[in-house]
């Protein structure tokens, strides 16, 4: 990875003319790069902003106008949810829809998580395809790796950068990626006019990540579908969700047991957030409250060894 530039201006050219990079809010040179080497994995434009909730907000000041609908998969990260919450007193409307169905008919932007967190549905495609507004896939937990969600009918792939695409809970940063031109300088021009930009230093931790992004995912899947199996197995495990793919896993344990075993765990770290090369657990009902399961848990599975993991977890588990 070369010196990351952190200028925020540049000069302009002997005939002062702007030459690629002028001011750091409209784009810098490792930004840039790192923009291409996403977009080439999505099959698309990439754009890269200041965290996953920026772009979420550039999507709706993008795609949406007062008294738009957006079609809100059911079960999907709550700060989406949040976020578009915000946007009420401006008139935007939000439905929630099962995403393993049709979405509402009439919505002007469908928006899908591929799986979702953390219940890890999955979205119905050929239901997708059919339907006329927008369709927005945040396919964080997915990645690039296991879905081209441009390739299966979407219109803009939504990633929160800071997890899987990073890969080392060091770098806040979101990305949009599309192949509709219309799109990409409707959606970059909300990034520049809302100061949604990413910096320097997050967007050349991105390209670090992307380097070795095939091998930790994988790795991932192959140890979380150990984990997932050895959970279903554990009699103090009540349900566990696992989509086949990712490192991302949840499970149920009886209501009021959840905090002993995130307290218990040494190896996989207690703590939110997910898709780094550390382990990390945590209940997810202190955030996202009634919506989820008391009892459920979220599991993000790092490089760990699996049988150390399981020794953990296992460890937890068998006080109940």
């Amino acid at each position: 990875m070369s010196s990351v530039d952190r200028r925020t201006a540049w000069p302009y050219d002997e005939h002062g003319e702007p030459g690629a990079f002028t001011y750091q809010r409209y784009a810098h040179p490792t930004g840039a790069a790192a923009e291409e080497a996403l977009g080439e994995l999505e099959g698309g434009r990439a754009l890269l902003f200041s965290s996953g909730t920026a772009a979420v907000t550039a999507c709706v000041f993008a795609l949406c106008r007062p008294g738009s609908t957006i079609a809100l998969a059911a079960g999907a990260y709550f700060g989406t949810g949040v976020t578009f919450a915000q946007f009420a007193p401006w008139g935007l409307d939000v439905v929630e829809f099962d995403q393993t169905g049709p979405p509402p008919a009439d919505a002007d932007v469908v928006w899908v998580e591929s799986p979702s967190n953390p219940l890890l549905t999955l979205p119905s495609w050929p239901d997708l395809r059919d339907h006329p507004g927008v369709i927005v896939c945040d396919a964080t937990a997915s990645t690039p790796v296991f879905l081209r969600a441009l390739d299966e009918g979407a219109d803009v792939v939504l990633h929160s950068a800071t997890k899987y695409l990073t890969g080392h809970h060091d770098a806040l940063l979101g990305a949009l990626v599309t192949r509709n031109p219309e799109l990409g300088e409707q959606l970059y021009h909300a990034r520049m006019r809302l100061g949604l930009s990413a910096a320097p230093d997050a967007t050349a931790m991105l390209l670090r990540g992307l380097d070795s992004l095939e091998l930790r995912v994988r790795r991932q899947t192959e140890t979380a579908t150990e984990l997932a199996r050895r959970l279903a197995d554990h009699p103090a495990v009540l349900k566990v969700r696992y989509p086949g793919l990712g490192g991302l896993i949840s499970f149920d344990v009886a209501d009021g047991s959840e905090r002993a075993v995130e307290t218990s765990i040494r190896l996989i770290r207690n703590q939110t957030s997910l898709g780094g090369v550390r382990s990390t657990m945590e209940s997810r009902h202190r955030w996202e409250g009634d919506r989820i399961p008391v009892g459920l848990l979220r599991l993000s599975v790092g490089l760990e060894d699996v049988d150390a993991l399981w020794a953990d977890l296992g460890a937890a588990l068998d006080q109940l």
